[in-house]
């Protein structure tokens, strides 16, 4: 789109008359929200004195208008990337970031420790002591976990995880306590008993989570903990997203953690969730090579189909997770032939639809990169958001109110009754 200037005009933005025309007020009822903080506005032309407007704002402004005047559409559209439905304390996007209690999650992935990040979720603060958390021994699995998942080792981790995680309930009465540290220490022992699932019992003690990922998939690259790290840390919480919402329903109805998480591990793989990541997977093996990247966004735009990993309907300027984690696999790994085809098919996407990378095509990019097992990016992205199902169930528990929408009835009308 091309402004009377002829050059590109930025359609994140919109003129003062613009913007008051799509909400149907005048300049000065415009101004006004300015002044109030209710729309964000820059200097557009030092020498003209004009300012434009943050068009997300605008339309944040105009939904919310709409659904003051029609309150049973604002109900309805609540639970599709809608307003709010209810509060949390856990994490926060706003301005095109993501933040876990205040600190920008970005941040916490280069500098902070799964366990710190864990403790700020579940007990608000990075330096806290979760008992259980920081344990120097790496679970291990009951005769019983063991014997089952003999017959499970085919599975990638996260359907082991499905699978095995209702028998360690059942061997944990402790796990019946939902006092906001007991649940944080429940926390500790699910978080170590995926780890355990996901490499085995041979790894290291004294070691961190990321380190012991790190061991029983790429014991030869040390380096490559700092990456799963980030990982975990990135794919913590992310609000009420379709999994941590399900956690949350679960909890609210008194069930354990070990429930809640359950639920939770459910929700992420469908394919609208965290197994997108295999969509991504079966994309990149179509692109192939650099060369071929150019090829394969273009027969998939033909056939109509959308270019899995790209956008965010949450993040109007890129999913800051995604390129964050894009940015660190290229420091660490700037020679990889899957991280220049990961440049070549972002630059290709964005030259076209001006789309970029999400937390889903970071993750499998990594996975790739690090050579990790069959399912590595969603194992990633599970173990990672365990921190925030958790937290979840810990302020459900708080809470202690179960979770009922209403349903607006629009079936068959009730048959008036012979007299």
């Amino acid at each position: 789109m091309t402004g009377e200037n002829g050059k590109m005009k930025d359609t994140h933005y919109l003129s003062a008359q613009e913007a008051a025309a799509e909400l149907g007020i005048s300049l000065a009822t415009l101004y006004s929200y300015v002044s109030r903080g209710l729309i964000r506005s820059e200097v557009a032309d030092e020498r003209k004195r004009t300012h434009r407007y943050r068009r997300e704002d605008v339309q944040k402004l105009k939904n919310r208008k709409a659904h003051r005047r029609n309150p049973a559409k604002a109900a309805a559209e609540a639970l599709h990337w809608g307003t709010p439905v209810m509060e949390s304390a856990i994490s926060l996007i706003a301005d095109n970031q993501l933040y876990y209690r205040g600190h920008d999650a970005q941040h916490l992935a280069q500098k902070a420790t799964v366990e710190q990040v864990a403790a700020l979720i579940w007990v608000g603060s990075l330096t806290a002591e979760v008992p259980g958390l920081n344990d120097p021994e790496p679970a291990s699995l009951s005769p019983r976990l063991q014997a089952v998942r003999q017959h499970l080792v085919d599975l990638p981790p996260v359907e082991q995880f499905q699978s095995l995680l209702p028998l360690a309930a059942s061997d944990d009465l402790a796990g019946f306590d939902l006092r906001p540290i007991a649940v944080a220490q429940t926390g500790a022992r699910v978080l170590h008993l995926f780890v355990t699932i996901a490499v085995g019992e041979s790894t290291t003690s004294n070691n961190s989570i990321a380190q012991r990922l790190q061991q029983g998939w790429v014991p030869d690259d040390p380096q490559a903990a700092k990456l799963i790290s980030a990982a975990l840390i990135l794919c913590a919480d992310h609000e009420l997203n379709v999994s941590s919402f399900t956690a949350r329903c679960v909890a609210s109805a008194g069930a354990t953690p070990y429930e809640a998480v359950t639920a939770g591990l459910a929700a992420l793989q469908g394919v609208k969730h965290g197994r997108n990541t295999e969509r991504v997977e079966a994309f990149l093996r179509e692109a192939d090579t650099a060369a071929g990247v150019r090829d394969a966004i273009a027969g998939r735009l033909r056939r109509g189909e959308s270019i899995p990993g790209f956008g965010h309907p949450l993040y109007p300027n890129g999913d800051p997770r995604g390129q964050t984690l894009l940015d660190l696999t290229e420091a660490m790994y700037p020679n990889s032939p899957m991280v220049r085809l990961g440049n070549a098919i972002t630059a290709e996407v964005f030259s076209l639809n001006e789309e970029r990378p999400n937390i889903d095509f970071s993750l499998t990019i990594l996975a790739w990169t690090l050579n990790l097992p069959r399912g590595g990016p969603i194992a990633l992205f599970a173990l990672g958001r365990t921190i925030g199902w958790i937290g979840h169930a810990i302020e459900q528990y708080q809470l202690d109110r179960i979770i009922r929408p209403r349903a607006r009835y629009i079936g068959q009308p009730p048959a008036s009754q012979p007299n």
